[in-house]
């Protein structure tokens, strides 16, 4: 997983971690000005810890260099954009981005500058005398929070896969709540001190004399640094605007024309893939998957120019391949079409409301259970039918209710057995919840089986697979007659699990895959190594001689959404 927090080129590494240290020093900022609340003496002492930080020269270098790189990478982002268009969350991110140089600048100038060039004592309580009832004020109370909601957009949607993240939202939410609040809770406190400190003209006095305060010469020198830095990053941003709005005039001049087969014509700009052409233009096209070339569903056959096109790469190749997809079949979301052409998309939507949003199908990570029944041909031979249709009802009346306890649902019934998706909030929640369900129903066939005991029946015992993966949610069938229901690898994979117990004479057997999303400490458990028919790699999974024995995993987990 931290190697795909990672992934990409220098560029995108170099936003991360530029915004990783501002991230950094404003949440320790922040905590500074919230303890005004408390004390002017607490406030101070965390300054003089910081700052033997970030006023030495590495940490100065560091600080104003992560500064430097983050702004000029954004106006990098928008000289080279080829559409203004992005999700809500992108564009305030990046509005944002843009709008706090505006109000940062006079800051920086106003405090570490005054301290380097005119000896400005620029301690916590200097700030808020020196802004406090101005236009200004409420300028660094917007500067303030532009920080705080860019730096949580960047990292939620830099973490959001990983496990520990999902966990902890609501959690970090709250904290992220609480941050900004207490900072200007403590800013307005010890605004409100030093206001009134100041109404002592003696107070007042030896206040200034104690920061330094600068005189009207000083502070028309800072006003007008303050407008020059203002005035050189308005250039820039006007500079990267123009290159942005230059290059896509040109790239409309050089656009490129594209042809549906049973659809219309459009011009779009060079570079972009044909999926985007389509959904620039609002043309219907299927993709699945999102248009990340992880299925085949946005395919087309290129009628004429397909002789422009680069060859596909490997990973389109195999994918077409693996459909036996006929000559002139690309997918759209991989190819970029540099000159006329004429397509032909394979898959339309289907146009009929109900069919059209349910059968696109979703992906989701999600923990899910395959369960059978041990011996199941050998107890019913010679059994009526009606007997043996009783028998698996009596079964199912007793396992079912605890999975569907937990959040979970029966995708389908398989004879003796059955796969069950736990469709939670998110992929630790359905772990959690898968998890307690095989405990529940494994304590629920052991009541079941006492009853049978009582009757003279044999015990039944199951085998049970439990795995967590990417599946695809969706309908599957003929319009007007298609059943919700999951497919996938990981299905595969849960199955072929299931299958092992009987080799292995156990009830349960739990990917690690499992454990890990649930939160679940595995350092002591011992795990075996799988090799599953039809699973490409091998899977580490925990054997359990009965689900029951899951219990005590799951004491220090979080309950299910």
């Amino acid at each position: 997983m931290a190697s795909m927090l990672w992934r990409g080129n220098w560029i995108t590494r170099a936003r991360i971690g530029s915004g990783l240290i501002l991230f950094t020093f404003a949440v320790f900022h922040f905590l500074n000005i919230g303890l005004g609340l408390i004390s002017p003496r607490a406030m101070e002492a965390m300054q003089d810890a910081r700052q033997m930080i970030t006023r030495t020269a590495v940490g100065g270098v560091i600080l104003h260099g992560a500064l430097l790189t983050h702004a000029a990478l954004a106006l990098y982002s928008l000289a080279n954009r080829r559409t203004l268009r992005m999700p809500l969350w992108n564009a305030l991110q990046f509005g944002f981005g843009l709008l706090i140089p505006v109000l940062l600048i006079a800051h920086v100038v106003h405090t570490r500058l005054a301290h380097e060039l005119f000896g400005v004592n620029d301690r916590m309580s200097y700030i808020p005398v020196l802004i406090w009832n101005t236009p200004d004020g409420w300028k660094q109370a917007l500067l303030l929070l532009l920080v705080w909601t860019h730096g949580c957009i960047g990292l939620h949607f830099w973490l959001r896969l990983t496990p520990w993240w999902r966990r902890n939202t609501p959690a970090l939410v709250g904290i992220a709540t609480l941050i900004p609040a207490f900072a200007l809770a403590g800013f307005m406190t010890e605004g409100r001190r030093m206001q009134a400190l100041f109404a002592d003209p003696a107070a007042r006095a030896t206040a200034m004399a104690e920061f330094h305060w600068p005189d009207a010469a000083t502070f028309g020198t800072l006003i007008a640094i303050s407008r020059a830095g203002l005035w050189i990053f308005l250039a820039l941003l006007a500079l990267a605007a123009i290159v942005h709005f230059g290059r896509r005039s040109l790239r409309r001049r050089r656009a490129v024309r594209i042809r549906y087969a049973d659809g219309p014509e459009v011009t779009s700009p060079r570079g972009l893939t044909l999926l985007e052409m389509s959904r620039l233009h609002g043309v219907p096209h299927t993709a699945l998957c999102g248009g990340r070339g992880r299925c085949t569903t946005c395919r087309v056959v290129i009628e004429a120019g397909e002789d422009h096109l680069p060859p596909p790469e490997p990973a389109e190749r195999n994918s077409l391949r693996a459909v036996n997809a006929g000559p002139g079949t690309r997918l759209a979301c991989q190819i970029r079409p540099t000159n006329a052409a004429t397509v032909f998309r394979v898959f339309l939507p289907d146009g009929r409301r109900g069919r059209a949003h349910s059968s696109q199908g979703q992906e989701r990570r999600l923990a899910i259970l395959f369960l059978d029944m041990r011996g199941f041909t050998a107890r019913t031979t010679g059994q009526l039918p009606y007997d043996v249709v009783f028998l698996l009802n009596r079964f199912f009346d007793a396992i079912v209710p605890p999975i569907l306890a937990e959040g979970g649902s029966v995708d389908k019934y398989l004879g003796d057995g059955l796969l069950a998706v736990f469709e939670t909030a998110d992929e630790g929640s359905s772990a959690r919840a898968a998890l307690r369900a095989t405990s529940r129903l494994s304590a629920a066939l052991a009541k079941f089986n006492l009853r049978l005991a009582d009757e003279g029946i044999p015990a039944i015992r199951i085998g049970a697979g439990l795995h967590l993966g990417e599946l695809v949610l969706g309908e599957i069938g003929a319009a007007g007659n298609a059943p919700r229901t999951i497919i996938g690898d990981t299905v595969n994979a849960a199955s072929r699990l299931e299958g092992k117990t009987k080799e292995l004479g156990v009830e349960v057997l739990v990917s690690q895959t499992v454990l890990h999303s649930a939160g679940i400490d595995t350092d002591a458990l011992d795990f075996v190594t799988l090799d599953l028919r039809g699973v490409a790699t091998p899977v580490i999974a925990l054997s359990m001689a009965s689900g029951q024995d899951l219990a005590p995993l799951l004491v220090d987990t979080a309950p299910a959404a």
